[in-house]
C-alpha cells in the first residue's frame, strides 16, 4: 500500500499541532484552503498535506465548490479519542482521590498528636 493511500488513525492525525489548529479553525466554520492557509506561516502545499492526513483519518471532508475546495470538520472519529482519554481521566481522578484521603488523614493524625502533646504538657 503506498503512503498516500494509507489511512491515518485519529491519534496520528492530531499528533501535529498544526493539524490540531486546523481542526479548531474548522470547528468554527467550513473554510476554503486559502482561508485555512492564511492562518499559518507555511505554504498552501504544506497545509494541503496536513488536510490530506486529516481527510485520511476522516476528521475533515473537502468538497469542491467552484474553483476552491471547502473543508468541514467531521468530529465523529474524535469519539475514539474521547473514550481513550476518559479511561485516563478516571485513572487520575482515582489517584487524586487517594491522595486527598492520605492528606486529610495525615492532617487529622497531626492534629491528634498536637492535641495529645498539649494535654501532656498540662
Amino acid at each position: 500500500m503506498s503512503s498516500s493511500a494509507q489511512k491515518h488513525d485519529v491519534f496520528q492525525a492530531i499528533a501535529d499541532p498544526t493539524r490540531r489548529e486546523v481542526l479548531r479553525l474548522l470547528a468554527e466554520k467550513e473554510r476554503p484552503i486559502s482561508e485555512i492557509t492564511a492562518h499559518f506561516p507555511m505554504s498552501r502545499t504544506a497545509i494541503a498535506k496536513h488536510l490530506q492526513v486529516l481527510s485520511e483519518a476522516e476528521l475533515v471532508h473537502g468538497q469542491k465548490v467552484g474553483r476552491e475546495k471547502i473543508y468541514r470538520l467531521q468530529p465523529e472519529p474524535l469519539t475514539e479519542l474521547k473514550q481513550w482519554l476518559s479511561f485516563y481521566e478516571k485513572f487520575w481522578e482515582n489517584k487524586l482521590s487517594i491522595l486527598k484521603h492520605i492528606v486529610e488523614n495525615s492532617e487529622d493524625q497531626r492534629l491528634q498528636v498536637i492535641k495529645s502533646e498539649q494535654t501532656d504538657k498540662n
